[in-house]
């Protein structure tokens, strides 16, 4: 695994970064290791344990007004490739751009108004919303918080990421 998840001195996770980034910054004492692999990286002077999750010694400040605009591959990574209907993690080429208020009744092409939905889903609700096609939403549609679009670009992540991305990306509650 090549990718290292970078936290803030806060523990507020930052990005993801390359192996080669994370030994820089470990070996210039920007950061400490807070989880890492069993393999050990050697080097003529030094020998480190893989680092998967890092953290800065200094803070960091983040820009919170992010403008993430809304493409195809954003939706597909704010959705987690699940089909908002009725949960199916198709094929990427399956899924598609769901208009909750369609289009053709004055529906916006908005993070507040597409969701992620398979071809069969999609055909089934039609031009209709999904009250009206009896069909219920897994989670409301909604901008995606600036951390989540980041760290989930960077699938597949490792398991000991969570911990420290469970507080970061928030829930859509239906």
């Amino acid at each position: 695994m090549d990718a290292v998840l970078v936290l803030n001195a806060t523990y507020e996770p930052l990005s993801v970064v390359s192996l080669r980034r994370a030994i820089v910054l470990l070996l210039k004492d920007k950061a400490e290791i807070l989880e890492a692999a069993d393999r050990y990286i050697h080097a003529a002077n030094v020998s480190l344990p893989t680092p998967l999750v890092i953290r800065l010694v200094y803070y960091v400040r983040v820009p919170r007004q992010v403008n993430i605009p809304l493409t195809r591959r954003a939706l597909l990574l704010r959705d987690n490739y699940t089909c908002q209907y009725c949960g199916a993690t198709p094929p990427k080429s399956e899924l598609t751009m769901d208009h909750v208020i369609p289009k053709v009744r004055g529906g916006t092409t908005t993070w507040d108004n597409v969701v992620c939905a398979c071809k069969a889903c999609n055909l089934r609700k039609g031009s209709r919303t999904p009250e009206e096609a009896h069909m219920s939403l897994r989670s409301r549609p909604s901008k995606p918080h600036y951390l989540a679009i980041v760290i989930f670009a960077h699938a597949p992540a490792h398991e000991v990421w969570s911990k420290y991305l469970s507080y970061a990306v928030p829930a859509n509650p239906a």
